[in-house]
């Protein structure tokens, strides 16, 4: 079992910066692909980006790429997404999640994934 926190939303102007944070407690959380979506109200959940057990690679939705980054320390069971240059269409409830179930190319998929935390809400002003 997998248990995720996410914090670090809240409410910023278009062109700000935000950080969120997902600390990871129960399995081993370096044998855990992970992974950031987000959903806005009305709309089904979508994926953002994602991250492989070392950190060593990461995949990013056509939306965010080049504005995110998506991080992870294993030695402090915690994953970052900065989110730079935020718009007003990256308003959601962004959500971490862990352990791929499936292939990569299925990880843009939210049936992908095993564990997910709470969500925290990002809103950014015009």
């Amino acid at each position: 079992q997998v248990q995720l926190v996410e914090s670090g939303g809240g409410l910023v102007q278009a062109g700000g910066s935000l950080r969120l944070s997902c600390v990871a407690s129960g399995r081993t959380f370096s044998n855990s692909r992970m992974t950031w979506f987000r959903q806005a109200p009305g709309k089904e959940r979508e994926f953002v980006t994602a991250i492989s057990r070392s950190g060593s690679s990461t995949y990013y939705a056509d939306s965010v790429k080049g504005r995110f980054t998506i991080s992870r320390d294993n030695a402090r069971f915690t994953m970052w997404l900065q989110m730079n240059s935020l718009k007003p269409e990256d308003t959601a409830v962004y959500y971490c999640a862990a352990e791929l179930m499936t292939t990569i190319t299925a990880q843009t998929s939210p049936a992908s994934w095993k564990y997910w935390g709470q969500g925290t809400q990002v809103t950014v002003s015009s």
